[in-house]
Parts: structure tokens; sequence; C-alpha cells
């Protein structure tokens, strides 16, 4: 999928890892709700950003998720989300 085909969406960002219990708990909660939005015809999508510990682990972990991910490789892409949200959270 192409950047701009999420133009006019409205974008979660999700941060997780495999190797967090309160991720793994929580990933199928999200699966759930997001299922709903989409039936319902939501204009919502969501986006993975992994801090899993390898591509096996990202693979295995992203095969539960319905949604987009920052591929794994794409180090300096997470990072720049991960700069940018700590940014906006702690200096604003």
């Amino acid at each position: 999928m192409k950047v701009s085909d999420l133009e006019g969406k409205v974008i979660g960002l999700y941060f997780s890892a495999n190797w967090y219990p309160p991720c793994r708990n929580f990933t199928p909660v999200l699966v759930d709700m997001y299922e709903q939005l989409k039936t319902n015809g939501s204009n919502f999508e969501i986006v993975y950003v992994s801090s899993d510990e390898d591509l096996n682990a990202f693979n295995n972990y992203h095969a539960l998720m319905p949604w987009l991910a920052i591929p794994f490789s794409d180090l300096e892409a997470k990072k720049a989300l991960n700069r940018n949200l700590i940014s906006k959270v702690f200096l604003a």
C-alpha cells in the first residue's frame, strides 16, 4: 500500500512488541475493535510500529494483525516515529 492510499484516513499508530505481555494481551482486543470499525465502514487505519527483536518474531506477531506495518527493516522510519512521539508527548 502506498502512503497516498492513507490520505484522508484517521491513522492509529500501534507501537507494540511480541515479547511484551501487555501488548500480546491487548492485540486481540484491538483486532476485534478494528474489524468492527472496518465492518461499519470506518475511515480508520492502523499501522503497526514494531519493537520486535528479529524479523521472524515480527512476521509471526504481525500475522495476528489485519492491518499495515512499517517494514521491520525500516529502522529509520521507526526511529523517526518514536522520536516524534516522544517529543510531542513529553515536550508539548
